[in-house]
């Protein structure tokens, strides 16, 4: 048996299959695709369901991959031992209806004894206990000796998940030698020690389980296969766990390197090589198929593990940011068979990047204040609540502070933290519910057997078509007349559908009976085209010919918009980086609003920079061409693929000269200058790591100015002026006018103080030989305050003062303390913390001068009267 390197054994197991008539299929992106069950594709049978069940027909019934895999439900247990992990390769060979157990028997085997040469005598097969049949071919026809074959329960070889195809299935184990037996008599296929390792599983599909116990058998059985990568990969280099593998080993002498240690040589250290190597892999094929960091869903997944990994590289002792690095190092050892990682090499490092940065600003005061929680806990459950504030002051993750807690002996109080989370959500988060795409959601049942939609918009908006089906209240209709509200669906058309971000075509629809007012059009999986329209007269009929007039104006203004996103897109990369990618748009008649993955705010000199460019390409009037060509020939012309969206053999190709090369199946004007300007009217932050331009193009550039000179003109009146030119000068003069008159208020307001301060000073009480002012001013603000609690001091060494201002509903309490009260005791910050959370605030500061706010207003009054008996507790 050869030694063989991972990259080397996925290419010899894929090129394996392809020799026996199987289609090899890229790896699907990790982001299911048409299926809400899965947050993360966890097995290589995961995107092949749909072939499976027969709801989509498969490219050929023979077909091979190599999927990226994310498991998550131990996150926790990965770096504790080396067996866990979250990312992993999964190969497969599949067959739908095609062939069954004889030739997956016997390519199973041919490829371990021939392809891998691995010996005979150290391979184990298990069966299904029943599964006789499976027997006689592996013995009979494969030639396993019936005593390396071990037969083994439902638990173990019976492949089911609820209702749908299931059946028997055998696996493939490596014995590793007596070296890693657990010494019992008994050791053997299917004992739980580290000597047989299973590494190869046939499901054979040949039953369709009801849910209920019955198991009728398939018209056309199935072959499901998995073999993890990375486990194949330790056998045939004889090492003890995936961390050692090459691949995987090399990430990990990366981060060595960085912080100056061995693996081997310290069992903690050990594990936080682990946890790193481990999670910077999930990391990046992540970001690489379009995840971004976020609160949520997947997005969490992500952001929980660059965090985990980020901790650990602290306790290793690395004080910078440095998980980009091996990034880096993971690309570089998988881009040749996962392209898409070096396509996207300068996205995934500045977004690791940026997000390790963010969190490195949070966790040493997250830390601190957990170690404080922790030293301070009564019990060995640490409190839900506290475990809350870290998470939402800190953004530090529940799963790290279980983490933790867990290495002092302590669980956190977790309903209680759920409980938090849960009131939060419901405050932050108003229910919106999508009743359009609810509505819809059945639409594929409901329009089976339409043939789709022949889509004829990109170079004409009308045409003439038939009516092949009407929906009227969920339900498919003959007919429909005057009034009604349906969704039509015609043989072919020059409506566009909503899809890409750009919105969908309104118009008429007429036939020789009737007149439809079109609202909006989508369409759904089946290519149906939806036109969602209102019968303004007449009865309109489904086989009728009807005249289908796009809004040619409307269409043309979102042409227009729909380009200049496209000359948007280059220029941000030519100002930013190769960094910017798209993260999504809304392209509609009256303006562009383009979302890109860049992790500051624009200055405006990048602003400028970005418009000047977008502008230089219209005025250059490059003419726009769209091609459909092959995934593979669009690539190597350098054109940019939608961020983590996967697309098929033949693409749609927009170029717009040198300038710009996109994948996009929208409808564009055929020259730059036909867009005429493009103007950005805003930038904004979107989400962590995503920011917001919008533009307008054309006529919208035109009424912008129209706006923006008819509210020049407005406020030129506004100020009296005659020429709008003079109202720049005239700003500045009224800003100095206005701070010069604040300063005079400043001035009365605090000889006012100073008048309202000595008749107070004078009925000042005496505490235990101190003397006392309170008082409630309405309308002091806080600076007027402090002017206040400086008179006092002065006033006399034994003052201490307690004010407080009203002011638009809110309350500030300052207090002082001059020099000799302090000595005896008194506290400013302990004095107002007191009296403003008598009112329902907070507060504090020095223990000579100190300010707070407050929030009940009724009881300000009663608090200020409590202050004697607190003073008066302090003094000694």
């Amino acid at each position: 048996m050869k030694w063989t390197g991972l990259n080397e054994l996925r290419e010899k197991y894929l090129s394996f299959f392809e020799s026996k008539g199987h289609l090899r299929l890229p790896s699907f992106s990790l982001v299911p695709k048409d299926d809400n069950s899965l947050l993360l594709i966890n097995s290589g049978m995961a995107p092949m369901k749909k072939y499976f069940t027969g709801e989509v027909t498969p490219p050929r019934k023979r077909v091979t991959t190599c999927q990226k895999c994310i498991r998550t439900p131990d996150i926790e247990r990965v770096g504790i031992t080396a067996r866990h992990g979250t990312f992993f390769e999964m190969l497969g060979n599949f067959s739908f209806g095609d062939y069954f157990k004889h030739e997956a028997t016997a390519w199973a085997w041919e490829f371990c004894t021939k392809v891998l040469e691995m010996p005979v005598d150290r391979l184990w097969v298990t069966i299904y206990t029943d599964d006789d049949e499976a027997y006689e071919i592996w013995t009979k026809e494969v030639g396993v000796a019936p005593s390396h074959i071990v037969r083994m329960g439902k638990e173990d070889n019976f492949w089911e998940h609820g209702s749908g195809p299931c059946g028997p299935c055998s696996e493939i184990y490596f014995d590793r030698g007596e070296q890693y037996g657990c010494g019992s008599p008994t050791c053997g296929v299917g004992c739980d020690c580290d000597r047989f390792v299973e590494f190869w599983n046939v499901v054979f599909s040949q039953f369709n389980s009801d849910g209920k116990g019955n198991y009728p058998p398939m018209e056309h059985p199935n072959i499901d296969t998995g073999m993890g990568l990375e486990r194949l990969a330790c056998i045939m280099q004889n090492v003890d766990n995936l961390f050692l593998v090459d691949t995987v080993q090399n990430i990990m002498k990366h981060i060595c390197r960085i912080a100056d240690v061995k693996y081997g040589d310290d069992p903690k250290k050990d594990i936080s090589l682990r946890v790193i190597t481990d999670h910077i892999r999930s990391t990046t094929f992540m970001i690489g198929d379009g995840v971004m960091p976020s609160n949520e869903g997947r997005g969490y997944v992500l952001r929980r593990l660059l965090r985990r990994a980020a901790r650990h590289g602290r306790l290793l002792g690395i004080r910078r940011t440095f998980l980009s690095e091996v990034a880096n190092t993971v690309i570089d050892e998988n881009k040749n068979a996962y392209p898409e990682l070096d396509e996207k090499r300068a996205m995934i490092l500045k977004l690791i990047n940026v997000e390790e940065e963010s969190f490195a600003k949070t966790i040493d005061q997250g830390l601190q204040l957990l170690n404080t929680y922790i030293e301070n806990a009564k019990s060995k459950v640490f409190s839900g609540a506290d475990a809350f504030r870290l998470s939402d002051t800190y953004g530090f993750p529940i799963d790290l502070t279980k983490e933790i807690v867990a290495e002092r002996g302590m669980t956190v109080d977790e309903e209680e933290f759920k409980r938090l989370m849960l009131e939060q959500r419901e405050r932050a988060r108003a229910a919106r519910k999508n009743a359009g795409a609810d509505a819809w959601e059945g639409e594929n049942d409901i329009l089976e057997g339409v043939p789709e939609t022949e889509f004829l918009g990109y170079g004409q908006f009308e045409t003439t078509a038939k009516v092949t089906a009407i929906v009227r209240d969920g339900e498919r209709v003959e007919s429909a007349t005057a009034g009604d509200e349906i969704v039509l669906v015609l043989d072919k058309t020059t409506f566009y559908a909503e899809s890409g971000g750009q919105i969908g075509d309104t118009g008429t629809i007429e036939s020789g009976n009737a007149i439809l007012e079109i609202k909006d059009t989508t369409k759904n999986h089946a290519k149906n085209y939806l036109h969602h329209a209102v019968v303004s007269a007449g009865e309109v009929r489904v086989g009728e010919e009807v005249k289908v007039s796009v809004n040619k104006e409307k269409r043309l203004a979102i042409m227009r918009n729909h380009t200049a996103a496209h000359l948007l897109q280059a220029s941000l990369r030519k100002a930013l980086g190769d960094h910017v990618e798209q993260a999504g748009q809304l392209v509609n008649e009256k303006h562009v609003r383009f979302d890109f993955t860049h992790f500051s705010a624009l200055t405006k000199e990048e602003l400028l920079k970005v418009e000047a460019l977008v502008n230089q390409a219209i005025l250059s009037g490059i003419p726009v061409e769209c091609r459909e060509m092959e995934i593979e020939e669009a690539k190597k012309l350098g054109a940019m693929a939608l961020f983590g969206e996967k697309y098929g053999k033949i693409v749609r190709v927009v170029s717009a000269g040198d300038f710009s090369k996109e994948f996009c199946g929208g409808t564009h004007i055929d020259n730059t200058a036909k867009i005429g300007l493009f103007k950005i009217v805003s930038e904004s932050s979107v989400a962590a790591g995503v920011r917001r331009i919008e533009g307008v193009t054309g006529t919208g550039v035109l009424s912008l100015l129209n706006s923006t000179l008819q509210e020049i003109h407005e406020a030129a009146a506004a100020l009296k002026l005659n020429n709008p030119s003079e109202l720049v000068q005239r700003a500045g003069q009224l800003t100095a006018e206005l701070k010069e008159k604040d300063k005079t208020i400043e001035a009365l307001n605090a000889k006012l103080a100073a008048i309202r301060m000595d008749s107070l000073l004078a009925g000042a009480k005496d505490v235990n030989g101190v003397k006392l002012v309170t008082a409630v001013i309405p309308g002091a603000q806080p600076d007027a305050l402090r002017a206040m609690c400086d008179k006092a001091r002065d006033f006399s060494p034994n003052m201490v003062a307690v004010l407080a201002g009203t002011h638009d509903g809110k309350a500030n309490i300052a207090a002082c303390v001059a020099k000799e009260a302090l000595a005896k005791g008194a506290n400013a910050g302990q004095i107002v913390r007191q009296v403003a959370q008598l009112a329902g605030g907070n507060g504090g500061g020095r223990p000579d001068s100190a300010m707070a706010g407050a929030k009940d207003l009724a009881k300000l009054d009663e608090a200020l009267a409590q202050a004697e008996k607190i003073v008066a507790n302090m003094i000694h």
